[in-house]
């Protein structure tokens, strides 16, 4: 049925084409084996790297392509959606048309090749918001269960994006000649949670700053020496999402207020298995019927970065994935990657907790589907 539709706006041959890659079996990687495999990029090995992603890149982008053609209530069909599709399936066609990489020419050619398409996907986030508002434009009705199935669609095709990205990044970062010490592409193999969840709750506190004039204190509490290996810029992501939401719901609640505002609180403990970062706020809480509103991309009332007068620098250089209510969705997902999870926990009258569990071991594979 896929195969039909494609046909129905691409050739025949690459609609074969990009069913018969999707239907073939996708290989996992874990946040170790990148470790262990980038920690010396050797000519030998990014080979080996550009050899793998030339293979296995056009697996997970076709299974992309054709589940962006089979969305449920019509929302394959809306102008926003169908540019992301052409997006993958461009993709897909440099990937299958680029030969087979055979010496360190090959290599770094591809190298630039995959580059471009990391770039070409950028907005791929607020441009499938988008299409999710122009479904919900038609229809102003329809409910939460309604749209079950396009929010586990997105749950899947985010998660993808995820692994695509991290794959083409962290190829493309070994290339670095002068990598900072203890980096391995994207990988810090003595990252300091606190150090990142310091950075990422100043730019969070610096956006409330910018909106209301005052912030309410974050204070982080523990082992100021601690380190394990993670990506920097996915946990920086992850706290600065829900120390945003804190800081935000703490300043609305102790605007107008005579008391001052209680500081948001970061613990991160260190266990054998996972590293747990707990934000906690007095913020007032969630009604525990809101609660899985939280984790829905279907219910923001804030305003899409692309819907009026859309010019691409805008949404590559806007700050935050929450502007349009992505922000704690996308973040369980970049925790569930390398094998961790968001939990929030609320109390409504008094405050919500956020528990972002990371695992330790770096031995999870990733979660395809």
């Amino acid at each position: 049925m896929a195969a039909k539709k494609l046909c129905d706006t691409i050739s025949k041959e690459l609609a074969e084409e990009v069913q018969k890659w999707g239907c073939m079996k996708q290989t996992g990687v874990s946040l170790r084996h990148m470790m262990n495999f980038g920690s010396t990029a050797s000519p030998r090995n990014l080979l080996i790297s550009a050899q793998f992603l030339h293979k296995e890149l056009p697996i997970r982008i076709a299974r992309r392509a054709i589940e962006l053609e089979n969305l449920p209530y019509g929302l394959s069909s809306k102008p926003a959606v169908l540019k992301v599709r052409d997006w993958y399936l461009d993709s897909f066609r440099d990937m299958r048309s680029y030969p087979e990489i055979k010496n360190k020419n090959d290599e770094l050619e591809f190298t630039q090749m995959v580059k471009m398409i990391k770039v070409r996907h950028n907005n791929v986030v607020p441009m499938m918001a988008l299409g999710v508002q122009q479904l919900k434009k038609d229809w102003p009705k329809v409910d939460y269960e309604d749209l079950r199935e396009i929010h586990q669609f997105l749950d899947r095709f985010y998660m993808s994006r995820i692994g695509i990205r991290m794959l083409i990044g962290q190829h493309v970062a070994l290339h670095d000649p002068n990598p900072p010490p203890n980096c391995v592409g994207y990988i810090h193999t003595k990252m300091s949670p606190l150090e990142v969840a310091r950075t990422a709750s100043e730019d969070a506190r610096g956006i409330c700053l910018r909106e209301y004039g005052s912030a309410p204190d974050v204070n982080i509490y523990g082992d100021p020496d601690f380190t394990f290996p993670y990506v920097p810029t996915h946990l920086h992501m992850m706290v600065f999402e829900l120390v945003k939401n804190s800081v935000r719901a703490v300043q609305e609640r102790f605007m107008d207020s005579d008391k001052v505002a209680p500081p948001i609180r970061i613990i991160v403990a260190d266990g054998l298995e996972d590293v747990t970062i707990k934000v906690s706020d007095e913020g007032g809480g969630i009604p525990r019927s809101g609660l899985p509103k939280i984790f829905t991309y279907l219910y923001s009332t804030a305003r899409n970065p692309l819907d009026e007068h859309f010019t691409t620098t805008d949404v590559a250089t806007s700050s935050t994935l929450a502007g349009y209510g992505y922000g704690i969705p996308i973040s369980r997902l970049y925790a569930r990657y390398f094998g961790g999870d968001l939990q929030i926990i609320s109390m409504e009258g008094y405050g919500t907790d956020a528990y972002l569990h990371l695992s330790r071991l770096g031995d999870s594979q990733e979660p395809l589907s």
